[in-house]
């Protein structure tokens, strides 16, 4: 038997076929990158490094969280800042530079430069949980998530950042300004014109920062949560 031919509208749609190959390799590439590059970014932990420069480790201090706010309670304002000031930049930067740089890198992709911000945010936010630096246990991400939603809606984060800043004022609960922030980005998101994407994302990422904080949320109902402004040892 010969060879089949190949049918002619076949021969006259491939090299459409190859060009559509093409274009979801270029937009795999992209997201693969922008998810990988903003993970790793994310895990870096800006608490741990902060404690062993100070010669401590955190984990064994305080809350034994690696988060800022344990850093403030057993190292002191400075480093709590810089911590803090690290950990919103690792979500900044994944959410807004890293995808710029992706479709830099990625002409040809298709993907939007929304979706590449969205996955680059979620990937962070989920490495500084998630460290594998530290046998993924990390920090809670709620500084994270700020530096996120500031590049995703800068007006969604500076409602839910005055928020923050009131209860805390009002309360001197870190944990429960944290758990009220957490709980008004999906609606600050969604009232600052927010896509429908960007909101549910930044409720899923809601629900997450809930459950971490769910040992906090214990101690306030039992008066045991520390205040701001007590130093632990």
């Amino acid at each position: 038997m010969g060879r089949a031919k190949n049918p002619a509208h076949l021969i006259f749609l491939s090299p459409f076929y190859t060009g559509f190959g093409k274009q979801r390799d270029m937009d795999i590439g992209a997201y693969i990158f922008v998810v990988v590059i903003s993970y790793l970014l994310g895990a870096t932990p800006s608490g741990y490094l902060a404690g062993m420069a100070c010669g401590m480790d955190v984990r064994s201090a305080g809350s034994g969280n690696i988060g800022a706010t344990n850093v403030l309670r057993v190292l002191g304002k400075k480093a709590g800042a810089i911590v803090l000031a690290a950990d919103a930049l690792k979500g900044f930067v994944s959410a807004r530079w890293i995808p710029l740089l992706a479709m830099h890198l990625f002409p040809s992709a298709g993907a939007s430069r929304e979706n590449l911000a969205l996955a680059g945010g979620v990937a962070a936010i989920l490495g500084h949980i998630y460290t594998f630096w530290l046998w993924f246990k990390g920090g809670k991400g709620i500084a994270t998530s700020g530096g996120v939603v500031l590049a995703w809606a800068p007006a969604a984060c500076l409602t839910a950042l005055a928020l923050w800043g009131l209860v805390l004022a009002l309360s001197r609960y870190v944990s429960l300004a944290s758990i009220a922030a957490a709980i008004i980005l999906p609606f600050a998101v969604w009232f600052w014109n927010g896509t429908a994407a960007m909101t549910g994302v930044m409720t899923g990422l809601s629900l997450l920062a809930l459950y971490k904080h769910k040992a906090n949320i214990q101690r306030l109902l039992t008066g045991a949560e520390s205040r701001i402004g007590k130093r632990e040892t």
